[in-house]
């Protein structure tokens, strides 16, 4: 059964089908509604459409009389039609009506009000309007519906409410039904919750619907309630707006699965927020709380073609990570007109590696209106070098209403050094409110030396919810000296997820000596991928244990320590001074090959303490030339005791001007400890040349 809101046709209805009781009146409720309202699927949270429907009643099964306490049961004969078999169809139709023809001209009342309904349902409301009166004169119920539906077409509004009144009394949901849309388009909505709540209660769909749809413009907590027993009789559209329901109790702020959804934006971090936006693909949902339950009522709906609800299920089950399955929907939702999954299906096709079929699918979402699809396709371009193509896209997005399409724009520009406009298009995307523009804005602003005016911009990002606009709030603090400032934006940062601020709130609790809480921000920020962070939770670890020693003969070599795990992580993205601690770790471990390994790492990326450890670990090895490259390298970059060791092997050696020379280097380096015996060696030197 189709309902209201569904986009049902006049073919749809067509049959006549054997009923008994109400199920007659239910059974063609749509074909009438959509006639007149030619009602498509409702936006989120939209409301029925303001023009007044009704419902044409077949009476073929059950002709109820409202001048009796009672309904007699007619059975007129009407054939069940086959929809599988259209000749069929016409041919019973055609006879059915020639039937229902002669037993009207005979003066029954049921083929009267059939032969209203068939004529009405095609349009011929002077023929049909003969039979209807005729039919209502005799008590039949669903013809005064009918005659009212007629009436209402006709423009006779008031007169048609009379009938429908008349057929409500009588019992007629249907009836009580439009007469409640009737009071409601009036602005009479007690008298409309009254007729809708009596067609609902009698288990009428739309009018279980429209109760709903005022109850939840007014606010009404029961609004739920009638949407549930409209959404079991089969009716898509609450099945929608009850998915809906149940997912903004369920999050508690609800938002569109697509209209906040993939946005691109900005991935860097800190001060140097320029560089071309990529689109990303965080898709919105709710909690796994009652997502069970919307998710049963978006795809009752999407299965009866709701495409928005196709679209919601599809975004769930993205989530979900059930990807063939979403993009299934997606593709249904796609294909019935619906922009946003087209442009859901495009990210999905992207991720997917398949570009050029994403590219299409965001053509066409772009085509209809969809901003980020627009937004998307100028991110595809930018990242192919045409410029010009990209930009055309993204106006595209800002046209469209999407105030990313300025953002991006800004973004474009600054990676193209055009400074003036980027800054234009930043303030265009921040005067509309959008949080990273107003950062990037302020990036700008305080590059150019402009500290005053990129302050309040910064604040307006971070307020809004940027994390960088807070991180970089911190910076501007902390550059003045007003540590307190600093800290407390680099907390809100940090709180929100931020890497780089909860590293400076750790490295600020070590310097208060709180190490418990430094530890807990330093392993958010480690986790997090901070080299940085890493080799100070590291230190912070190493404090707190002995050195392992070497293992005895015949032991096993020892397990690694957690802090050596996390000096080796650093050790791994480059950090320098983590890979000369991940090798003193190793070699204290008893394990050379990996002590040489981080060693070598951290000499050839210019430490030199790597270079020193290094050479030691070779000269052991009796490697004393090679060692002694590293050491002079080392001692080049300011190493004293490099420059010692070099001594001490020139003075083997024989090569007495030469350990004078790397003598004198290590006295001027230091530290004290190398400068007091290097001045020895040095005057030991001296006196060997002088004897």
């Amino acid at each position: 059964m189709v309902f209201m809101g569904d986009r049902a046709t006049l073919l749809e209805t067509g049959r006549f089908v054997q009923r008994r009781g109400r199920t007659a009146e239910n059974m063609a409720d749509a074909a009438f509604a959509v006639a007149v309202a030619g009602t498509a699927d409702t936006a989120d949270g939209g409301r029925e459409a303001a023009v007044l429907t009704a419902d044409i009643v077949d009476s073929t099964g059950a002709v109820e009389s409202f001048g009796t306490a009672g309904g007699a049961d007619h059975t007129a004969g009407a054939d069940t039609v086959d929809h599988a078999d259209t000749a069929d169809t016409a041919d019973h139709a055609d006879e059915a009506e020639a039937r229902h023809r002669r037993a009207a001209e005979a003066g029954d009342t049921a083929s009267m009000s059939v032969l209203g309904a068939l004529l009405l349902r095609r349009g011929d409301l002077d023929g049909a309007e003969a039979y209807l009166r005729a039919a209502t004169a005799e008590g039949d119920r669903a013809a005064a519906n009918n005659l009212g539906v007629l009436l209402h077409q006709k423009g006779y509004a008031d007169e048609a409410a009379g009938w429908w009144r008349i057929a409500a009394v009588a019992g007629s949901a249907a009836a009580a039904h439009a007469l409640g849309r009737h009071f409601r388009e009036r602005g009479d909505e007690p008298g409309a919750e009254y007729w809708l709540r009596q067609s609902a209660e009698q288990g009428h769909a739309l009018g279980a619907y429209a109760l709903a749809d005022l109850l939840e413009h007014r606010g009404d907590t029961g609004a739920e309630r009638w949407l549930r027993a409209a959404a079991e009789q089969g009716h898509r559209e609450a099945a929608y707006r009850l998915a809906r329901t149940i997912e903004r109790n369920a999050v508690g702020d609800a938002h569109d699965a697509f209209g906040l959804g993939r946005v691109l934006g900005d991935g860097r971090r800190g001060l140097d927020a320029g560089t071309q936006a990529k689109p990303d693909s965080p898709v919105a949902g709710p909690d796994a709380g009652r997502v069970g339950e919307a998710e049963q009522w978006y795809r009752q709906a999407a299965a009866r073609g709701h495409r928005r609800a196709a679209l919601h299920l599809g975004a769930i089950l993205e989530q979900r990570g059930e990807l063939k399955d979403a993009g299934r929907w997606y593709l249904t939702a796609a294909k019935d007109g619906e922009p946003r999954a087209a442009c859901a299906l495009g990210f999905l096709l992207r991720d997917a590696g398949d570009e050029e079929s994403a590219a299409v699918w965001w053509l066409r979402a772009a085509q209809d209106g969809d901003g980020n699809a627009a937004n998307a396709l100028g991110a595809l371009h930018a990242a192919r070098g045409e410029q010009q193509t990209a930009e055309r896209w993204y106006r595209a997005a800002m046209d469209a209403g999407d105030v990313n399409g300025a953002y991006n724009l800004g973004l474009l520009c600054a990676a193209q050094d055009r400074i003036p406009q980027a800054e234009q298009w930043y303030r265009r995307a921040a005067y509309a409110g959008h949080r990273e523009a107003a950062n990037a804005l302020a990036v700008l602003l305080l590059q150019a030396g402009d500290a005053t005016g990129a302050e309040p911009w910064f604040s307006k990002a971070a307020e809004a919810g940027s994390v960088d606009a807070a991180f970089n709030l911190g910076i501007l603090h902390a550059g003045r000296d007003e540590d307190r400032a600093a800290i407390g934006w680099y907390q809100r940062a940090a709180a929100a997820g931020h890497t780089d601020a909860a590293l400076q709130v750790g490295m600020a609790l070590l310097r208060d000596g709180d190490e418990r809480e430094a530890e807990r921000h330093l392993r958010c920020a480690a986790g997090g991928g901070s080299a940085e962070a890493a080799f100070r939770l590291a230190g912070v670890l190493d404090r707190r244990q002995p050195a392992p020693g070497p293992p005895a003969l015949g032991e096993p070599m020892p397990e690694r320590t957690e802090c050596e795990e996390w000096y080796e992580r650093a050790a791994e993205q480059g950090h320098r001074r983590a890979q000369v601690r991940a090798g003193m770790l190793a070699a204290a471990r008893g394990d050379m090959a990996s002590a040489a390994g981080w060693y070598r790492e951290a000499a050839e990326s210019g430490s030199r303490n790597g270079a020193f450890n290094l050479g030691l670990l070779l000269a052991r090895e009796g490697s004393e030339r090679e060692a002694a490259l590293w050491w002079s390298r080392a001692a080049n970059d300011g190493h004293g005791r490099a420059a010692l060791r070099l001594a001490l092997l020139a003075a083997r050696r024989g090569e007495l001007t030469e350990g004078q020379r790397w003598c004198a280097r290590a006295v001027e380096l230091g530290p004290a400890e190398v400068t007091e015996r290097a001045a020895r060696l040095l005057e030991a030197l001296h006196q060997e040349l002088t004897a």
